[in-house]
């Protein structure tokens, strides 16, 4: 569990990352998928990362000291790119290389809202990190804001959508910042995936 939440650095670029042996638990989703919420719900500090109404606003890099002995990764939204129409646009390279290069990133969750059908830039994100071999789990928001019947459809819907290109589907969490929601099965599998980086002697 978070017993202790703090700001570390922010990033412009992969070099700028903290140096140090501690693990990057990541998360990135499209703008306004309720990122920033999810991020203070876990860590039950509400203003530990900036809420806001304005899609696309984390333009950074942001990582925070959990307990001292791993960070919590905040990446820039993708996806709202009003000057560029292109894929490359949407999946800036501040993105790019954090999640494809950097060695200290040790799990990605990517964010989905729940109360919409299998969004093409969300499919085409997780095609990349299938083709890169990035460890990652899906993490549906905003459950609140949908029925039981509804939200079972609609995680239905999106691992029926991933079973055409995927063999094994990853681990999916269901949350609500709300309610907190789905709070601590998030916590308790990022638990379990450091427990593994510590055997690895890391």
């Amino acid at each position: 569990m978070i017993v202790r939440a703090s700001f570390k650095c922010s990033s412009e670029r992969i070099s700028q990352v903290p140096k140090d042996s501690l693990p990057d638990i990541a998360f990135i989703g499209r703008s306004n998928v309720g990122k920033s919420s999810l991020i203070n719900m876990l860590t039950q500090h509400r203003g530990l990362a900036k809420v806001s109404a304005t899609p696309g606003k984390t333009r950074l890099i942001n990582h925070f000291t959990i307990n001292n002995s791993w960070y919590l990764v905040d990446l820039p939204g993708y996806g709202y790119a009003r000057t560029s129409k292109s894929t490359r646009g949407a999946f800036s390279k501040i993105i790019t290389d954090y999640v494809f290069k950097c060695e200290k990133m040790h799990f990605l969750f990517v964010l989905v809202d729940s109360r919409h059908e299998p969004q093409k830039i969300d499919l085409e994100f997780i095609e990349q990190l299938g083709m890169n071999g990035v460890p990652f789990g899906i993490i549906f928001t905003k459950a609140d804001k949908l029925s039981k019947a509804q939200l079972e459809r609609s995680v239905s819907i999106y691992k029926q959508t991933l079973s055409e290109q995927w063999e094994e589907l990853p681990p999916m969490f269901v949350s609500s910042s709300e309610k907190s929601l789905g709070r601590e099965e998030i916590l308790t599998y990022i638990e379990e995936i450091l427990k593994g980086f510590n055997k690895d002697g890391e």
